[in-house]
């Protein structure tokens, strides 16, 4: 589809440059004929007033020196433009590449998007249907047995929910929708909103976050996003750390036009080769379909949109059975 489109776009490139040569050449053409014709019109008057002798016989041929010109200016013109016509198609081309190359990429990452929503909303559907199948074949199924099988498909279906939510967060975050609500944030009470929501899941594994008084600093921004952008961070650290260990988190001034948020646990740590991976859409799916740790691996795509949409960076450093650091740069409010 793009080759064809590549194709398209270098012979529209390609026309454009042409005709404006062409349109050049004709204009030139015309300019130094017309000179040309002048010059050789006026020397030859010249000749003939200076030499009288002369001026009965027909020695000098303006007019044809004036086509002997004009047709080496016509080949010397054809010669230029099949030059442009050769580069002008290579530039074409290349141009024609980098403009269609985003289009192609955004095209190539909703094709493995759409693919991966489709596998991951697969798995719970399909757990879904083979378990209805197995009570309704099962005439003898007791009560317990049909509230077992209920639960076990609300189950599945609060999974559906959680993708289908995640997907329509980072559709909203990617169309700067959020941007019309940016407003002045105390980021300390973002911060301290939301380790109050995690406390309850840190306390059953015994995790103890530490959060060190500062003085407050504000940013420009949209709170319910910032919330959520600390509440995946803190809740990763905690789905990956050890029991009764701690994780900090601090606020500080990185330089004079930056705040720093740093998270820093002790946990299992990342590979190296895959820190790149990871703010990839789904790409935690696979780790955590491995590590039995729920999750479709949205969550670091979804921080990031929300750091970008910001205006801000995120930097994730790690290594593996020691821990990991996140840093998050928010642009100082004004």
């Amino acid at each position: 589809m793009f080759k064809k489109a590549y194709i398209q776009l270098t012979l529209w490139y390609l026309a454009i440059v042409m005709t404006i040569s062409i349109m050049f050449s004709f204009a030139l053409f015309n300019v130094v004929s017309s000179e040309l014709s002048d010059g050789l019109k006026r020397e030859s008057a010249r000749i003939y007033n200076q030499y009288p002798i002369f001026h009965n016989e027909s020695i000098l041929h303006p007019n044809q020196d004036l086509k002997y010109e004009e047709h080496v200016i016509i080949l010397r013109l054809i010669s230029f433009n099949i030059i442009v016509l050769v580069s002008a198609g290579f530039a074409s081309y290349f141009l024609a590449r980098k403009t269609l190359y985003p289009i192609e990429e955004a095209h190539h990452q909703q094709k493995i998007f759409t693919a991966n929503v489709s596998h991951e909303l697969r798995t719970p559907l399909t757990a879904l249907k083979m378990e209805d199948e197995v009570v309704l074949m099962n005439n003898n199924a007791s009560l317990s047995e049909l509230k077992s099988t209920i639960k076990s498909n609300l189950e599945e279906v609060e999974k559906i929910e959680s993708l289908i939510n995640s997907i329509l967060r980072l559709t909203k975050l990617e169309n700067d929708e959020l941007r019309s609500e940016f407003r002045s944030i105390e980021l300390n009470e973002v911060v301290k909103q939301s380790i109050s929501t995690l406390t309850p899941i840190a306390t059953k594994k015994n995790i103890t976050i530490n959060l060190p008084e500062t003085k407050k600093y504000s940013v420009f921004g949209n709170k319910e996003s910032l919330v959520q952008l600390l509440i995946i961070l803190l809740d990763n650290s905690i789905k990956y750390s050890r029991n009764s260990s701690k994780i900090s988190i601090s606020v500080e001034h990185y330089d004079k036009k930056q705040i720093l948020i740093s998270i820093v646990d002790n946990g299992i740590g990342i590979n190296k080769d895959k820190l790149k991976q990871v703010f990839d859409r789904f790409y935690q799916a696979d780790l955590s379909r491995n590590n039995q740790t729920e999750g479709y691996g949205l969550g670091l795509s979804i921080a990031k949109s929300i750091v970008d949409l910001h205006n801000g960076n995120i930097v994730i450093s790690s290594i593996e059975d020691k821990g990991t650091t996140v840093r998050v740069y928010l642009p100082i409010k004004g």
